[in-house]
């Protein structure tokens, strides 16, 4: 029996310390496995707080890129503001300037009306003037319409020949010449010294022309004579001129002489002139006139500094 109780003792004691044993093996590793894991999870956030310093830096090279733009942007703003707000004082001292009150605007809109109406007035004054040769021309033309005498389109100048008034080397106007020029020198000046164009005129111009026979000096004085000739005849009253319009005459009548100095040439088939002098037709005297030029360029003037 007591054998038996020393043999249970005995057991009894060895079980209790192989679990004080087990139980602090199990301790153990339970406090390894712990260090294990807190390594495991320090290397891990290690790892995380490494990569997340690198983001961070990063992060923060972008953000210091991203201030310095912002930085460019705020002086570029603030140049802008600037220049707009110069802009913005240029505008309203320009819209102060250019502000007009009601009545300022309709002073404006008269005189613009009244420059159009002078500028109107103006325009039809130098058409007057511009064109007051080819009214001449026009009307002579028309004076002339049913008359064998044909004024010259370009000058208005009409043309009788020499052998239909003298007879050769003659200054002698025949009588038959007479006749001719009653018909025809005061239907010409008629139109010349109306009102309507004898403020126009500078100058009548009665010129005589040869051929080119004999010398210059001897075709000078002959083609004088024959201008002369019938100058004297347009200023004899008793041939169709008025004294008032003779009056007239005296003082714008100019006589020339040009001897053989302007010659007519032919002209072959196709109408253009040749070499060849028309003796014929540079045996001739002309009438023509003169337009005071001067003085229409004066008025012109004249006009358009009153504008």
């Amino acid at each position: 029996m007591r054998n038996r109780r020393r043999n249970r003792e005995a057991f009894a004691e060895h079980s209790y310390w192989q679990s004080y044993s087990d139980m602090m093996a199990a301790l153990l590793l339970i406090f390894i496995l712990m260090i294990a894991l807190t390594l495991a999870i320090y290397r891990q956030k290690t790892d995380d707080l490494d990569r997340t310093r690198l983001e961070l830096s990063t992060a923060q090279s972008e953000l210091d890129a991203t201030i310095e733009d912002l930085e460019l942007s705020k002086a570029e703003l603030e140049k802008s503001n600037e220049n707009l707000a110069s802009s913005l004082a240029q505008l309203q001292q320009a819209y102060d300037q250019a502000a007009l009150t009601q009545e300022e605007l309709n002073n404006a809109y008269l005189e613009i009306e009244n420059a159009r109406q002078e500028l109107t007035t103006t325009k039809q004054e130098l058409q007057d003037i511009v064109g007051i040769r080819t009214d001449i021309i026009g009307a002579l033309q028309s004076a002339f319409s049913n008359s064998t005498m044909k004024v010259d389109a370009q000058t208005g100048s009409i043309t009788f020949s020499s052998d239909v008034l003298f007879r050769y080397n003659s200054s002698s106007l025949t009588v038959d010449s007479r006749e001719t020029l009653k018909n025809i020198i005061p239907m010409y000046l008629d139109v010349l010294l109306q009102d309507q164009f004898r403020d126009y005129i500078a100058e009548i111009i009665i010129e005589g022309h040869t051929d080119t026979d004999g010398g210059y000096q001897s075709n000078m004085e002959l083609s004088y004579e024959r201008a002369k000739a019938v100058a004297d005849f347009c200023l004899n009253k008793r041939n169709g001129l008025s004294e008032t319009e003779i009056e007239q005459l005296q003082k714008i009548l100019t006589v020339n002489g040009k001897s053989w100095s302007n010659p007519v040439y032919q002209k072959d088939a196709s109408g253009s002139p040749t070499d060849k002098v028309d003796m014929p037709a540079s045996r001739r005297v002309e009438i023509k006139f003169r337009l005071k030029e001067d003085e229409m360029i004066e008025k012109m003037a004249g006009i358009l500094e009153q504008q």
